[in-house]
């Protein structure tokens, strides 16, 4: 069976279509999308339409939560300070700009989608805001798949698509009784603390994965295509594919509609505009 996974569109009409169209063209046998369809792209209601009407299983983003809930996250969740001025701006219109159809249907978007042994995401199995990064700890990464129970974890929110391969995975769990007990020594009337008991339990699992698809409607890879990821149940074959789409028509939108203008360059260059963060792999505290 070959899936399609596509994540993060953003409002990018355009690069949606693009990518749908090569979907059906690889013969793609059903498509499941990682959320945020939604924030920084001028078609948030169009976008979601489509998703809607192809009946394509999608999953909570972090922007689709927060057009529902409200803009809540510290400037952790954003690159930057400059980043999160930004990113409120695009909020603010987004907010105003979705119907009340749209927002009704990104309120039940469930957090997590699964299809026999693959388990598909925004951020990660804790967070949508939460970044699976290529080098996050290999002990966390392995966490966060086997919280699951899938085999394979997909994700997007990094807009940077990956494969990475969990081999020989690992976890000892220790449980430790921290109830202190005493017993009563007759002949010398003094107290003795017996040592908490410790139990430990090695867990081994199978080979693992983390992949992620990037991002239709925001790639950061370096380049302006669209990217998703094609991925064969029967091989365990990834393939990352790359779109080409008219990215120009959306970068116009974008200023059309009072959007922050940076949003359109830098979706011409397939970057982020910005500093990073000290701590990528940190989550807002809500």
């Amino acid at each position: 069976m070959k899936i399609a996974v596509i994540s993060c569109i953003h409002g990018n009409l355009a690069a949606l279509e693009a990518v749908l169209a090569d979907i059906d063209q690889q013969g793609a046998d059903k498509t499941f999308c990682l959320g945020d369809l939604v924030g920084y792209g001028p078609y948030p209601n169009e976008v979601v339409k489509i998703i809607r009407d192809r009946n394509i299983p999608a999953c909570q983003g972090c922007w689709d939560e927060d057009i529902i809930d409200g803009l809540e996250a510290c400037e952790c969740s954003y690159p930057s300070l400059l980043a999160e001025k930004r990113g409120r701006i695009a909020h603010e219109w987004t907010d105003a700009e979705v119907t009340a159809e749209t927002r009704e249907y990104l309120a039940q978007m469930p957090l997590a989608l699964r299809h026999e042994n693959l388990c598909f995401v925004h951020g990660s199995p804790q967070s949508q805001h939460e970044y699976l990064l290529p080098e996050t700890s290999a002990f966390l990464a392995l966490e966060r798949v086997m919280s699951t129970g899938a085999d394979v974890l997909f994700c997007g929110h990094t807009h940077v698509p990956y494969v990475r391969t969990l081999s020989d995975g690992q976890l000892q769990i220790r449980v430790v009784n921290g109830d202190e007990s005493a017993s009563k020594n007759t002949s010398s009337h003094t107290l003795e603390q017996q040592a908490p008991e410790q139990a430990s339990q090695t867990l081994t699992t199978p080979l693992k994965r983390i992949i992620n698809a990037g991002s239709v409607g925001e790639p950061r890879h370096g380049k302006p295509q669209a990217t998703y990821v094609i991925y064969d149940t029967l091989s365990e074959q990834t393939s990352f594919r790359e779109v080409d789409y008219d990215y120009d028509q959306t970068c116009a939108a974008i200023i059309d509609k009072g959007l922050p203008p940076i949003f359109s360059w830098r979706l011409s260059q397939g970057l982020e505009f910005a500093e990073k963060a000290d701590d990528p792999a940190h989550i807002c505290e809500r």
